[in-house]
């Protein structure tokens, strides 16, 4: 894939009271390239638990190729059910949604799930959901 169809991707986890850390952050990392930085913030659930926000933005052209290489692990029947879903997926804002499996990437897998959350501005010109929709089918087609 020469050309990327994306401005960039925000990744973001929770780190629940009852879950370690480390391991939600070895999460995230399964999908970023080596060595990126993940910004933390700390906020208090409805009950008052802390919950801590791991969070990622992915702008660099060569790190988005490495995104896109690890969500090209994705099952077959995973990358048929995005492009099924797209005009779910994709808002009004161009934009793509995708949640993966925390604990699989944890685990060393990348699937469909719950615990991740992925928005990819999709670079669609005219900026127009169609145009996004077209362009994020053919992105994932390449996977």
């Amino acid at each position: 894939m020469s050309s990327i169809p994306l401005h960039y991707v925000d990744l973001r986890a929770f780190v629940y009271a009852t879950e370690a850390e480390a391991r939600v952050e070895a999460a995230l990392r399964r999908l970023l390239p080596e060595e990126f930085g993940i910004d933390r913030a700390t906020t208090e659930g409805h009950y008052g638990d802390p919950i801590t926000v791991l969070s990622a933005r992915v702008e660099n052209a060569d790190d988005l190729r490495v995104l896109l290489d690890r969500l090209g692990e994705l099952p077959p029947r995973d990358r048929r059910r995005l492009r099924e879903e797209l005009d779910d997926r994709v808002d009004e804002n161009v934009s793509l949604y995708v949640s993966l499996d925390k604990q699989a990437a944890y685990d060393g897998t990348i699937r469909l799930g719950d615990g991740i959350t992925l928005r990819g501005k999709i670079e669609a010109y005219p900026a127009k959901r169609p145009k996004a929709v077209a362009a994020a089918d053919e992105l994932l087609e390449d996977l």
